[in-house]
């Protein structure tokens, strides 16, 4: 199917724009602009012997990169993924905007399902979650308060006993804990509000900021698909970065539209999504009407690398609501 007729089938799901071909033209021109070259951060992690995760260890160093050369600009899959994108940029700033305050906190509500896995098995744990988190700095400040909600089988699997500790707790009130015991994400890889609302606001330096210290090892894009969800999952960008962030992550190569997909809250909306390395579809949904982001979805397209058959759901999340307090709960 060419791409004319691969948006002709779009057309019905997504609301026309009275011309695409400026955004377009402008998209492309952005994409082929190249990027300066600068300094380049190599961090030097030692690890515990024996592969524990906890770095005990880092020294930085700074060297100069040689200029980069320019990468072949990417090609724009289907104009319909764009649409879908650039629609959801342009709403960005139709919503009343939060202004939290440096010392409060960005509380967010959501529902998930995400795989697990323990004692050779695996399946799909679910929960309702609040959590806290500081307008600057990192999570370990974060309080997070989760209900648990009966485990699922991974497609394919039945429900292994090792999932049984979940069951256990199902129904019962969960008590407010700490988000996070440490956070040594890089300074790039930052989602706090105080960093985010300082990112580009412009295409082209919102893609930089995406592609940051990526490889060009056939995973970058994905990669980037990926930070793009990381600013989107329990994160609050003001509308400008908001805007720039849905308008970069159409200029990602591989990126299609997806007609209808469901949230973890059962809501219908359509998607831009990409394909990971493992097999599965991974969708950022918006809703139809007013393109607010409504949560992801990972839908398996490859059952022998996902180990589930094809058309199941592996992980789905929905953010249901986001506001600001000057507190969180105690954590006892």
């Amino acid at each position: 199917m060419d791409e004319l007729a691969q948006l002709n089938s779009f057309r019905s799901e997504v609301p026309a724009q009275q011309d695409l071909r400026v955004e377009a033209e402008r998209l492309m021109a952005g994409m082929a602009a190249r990027p300066r070259a600068g300094l380049r951060r190599l961090a030097l992690r030692a690890a515990v012997a024996g592969g524990l995760a906890a770095a005990v260890g880092a020294a930085v160093f700074v060297v100069q990169s040689p200029p980069v050369p320019a990468p072949t600009p990417p090609r724009i899959r289907t104009v319909a993924a764009v649409e879908v994108l650039s629609r959801a940029a342009e709403q960005a700033g139709s919503r009343p905007e939060l202004h939290p305050r440096p010392g409060q906190f960005l509380v967010f509500e959501s529902r998930s399902m995400d795989t697990s896995a323990g004692d050779g098995g695996i399946w799909l744990s679910r929960s309702k979650r609040t959590i806290w988190l500081p307008v600057e700095g990192s999570a370990v400040k974060g309080v997070l308060q989760e209900e648990i909600l009966a485990p699922l089988p991974y497609p394919g699997h039945p429900l292994p006993p090792a999932a049984r500790a979940e069951q256990a707790l199902v129904g019962r009130p969960g008590r407010p804990f700490r988000a996070a015991d440490f956070d040594d994400r890089a300074e790039f890889l930052r989602n706090d509000y105080a960093y985010v609302s300082k990112l580009p606001t412009d295409t082209e330096g919102m893609r930089r900021h995406l592609y940051t210290r990526l490889p060009d090892d056939g995973l970058q894009d994905y990669q980037a698909w990926n930070r793009v969800g990381g600013l989107l999952d329990e994160a609050y960008l003001p509308a400008a970065q908001r805007a720039a962030l849905f308008r970069a992550a159409a200029t990602i190569p591989g990126v299609v539209t997806v007609k209808e997909a469901r949230d973890a809250a059962g809501r219908t909306g359509i998607a831009a999504a990409m394909v990971s390395p493992d097999g599965v579809r991974e969708e950022y949904i918006f809703d139809r009407k007013t393109y607010d982001y409504l949560g992801r979805r990972g839908v398996v397209v490859d059952a022998k690398l996902a180990d589930a058959p094809v058309g199941s759901v592996v992980s789905s999340s929905a953010q249901l609501k986001v506001g600001v307090a000057d507190r969180p709960p105690i954590v006892e």
